[in-house]
């Protein structure tokens, strides 16, 4: 009878390779967590971009062009949306009659797409028009803008608009937050 030698064996157990999946798996899902709240966080940022730009334009049109101009929420770009939630999008038109809704011969100004799924931005109750005078100041009350996205609303943020058209970082309302963060 011939013996074989002892060889030493390679390789992992069928234990020592579930170990291995399931630490692999779990760091997947912290990276794909963190990844999704970078992403959120990119596209919350982004909407806030535009809005500031948005309303920097629309004052500076105001007083340049010596007339009212309108900024609202628009769902098609060509008028202005009922409500105070600007998610589907916005417009600025030069107000050359005294409502604050959009006429046919009232030129729009700019037009913002939609913004990113799951980013969702509202105004204080009663500002759903903002309204910029030649001066460059703001007729009505203040504004605020309350922006959640999918992160949810711990990380709601809140923007106060002054008369003078200046906007600065606020603390959220509960009520605005709730709205906002509606349906994400």
């Amino acid at each position: 009878m011939h013996i074989l030698p002892k060889t030493k064996q390679s390789g992992l157990t069928l234990v020592e390779t579930m170990f291995a999946v399931a630490i692999v798996a779990m760091l997947a899902g912290f990276a794909s967590s963190s990844v999704s709240a970078a992403v959120q966080a990119a596209h919350s940022s982004s909407g806030l971009s535009s809005l500031i730009a948005a309303l920097t334009r629309a004052r500076s049109s105001a007083a340049n062009l010596a007339v009212d101009v309108v900024l609202c929420p628009s769902r098609d770009g060509a008028s202005c949306s009922a409500g105070d939630h600007w998610e589907s999008g916005w417009i600025a038109f030069a107000a050359t009659h005294s409502g604050s809704d959009r006429t046919s011969d009232e030129p729009i100004l700019l037009r913002q797409q939609a913004l990113a799924p799951k980013v969702h931005l509202v105004t204080s109750a009663g500002r759903t028009r903002i309204r910029f005078q030649p001066s460059g100041g703001n007729a009505g009350s203040n504004a605020t803008f309350t922006l959640c996205d999918g992160r949810g609303s711990t990380k709601a943020t809140a923007y106060a608009m002054a008369n003078n058209g200046n906007l600065h970082s606020t603390t959220p309302d509960a009520a605005y937050v709730a709205d906002a963060c509606a349906g994400i």
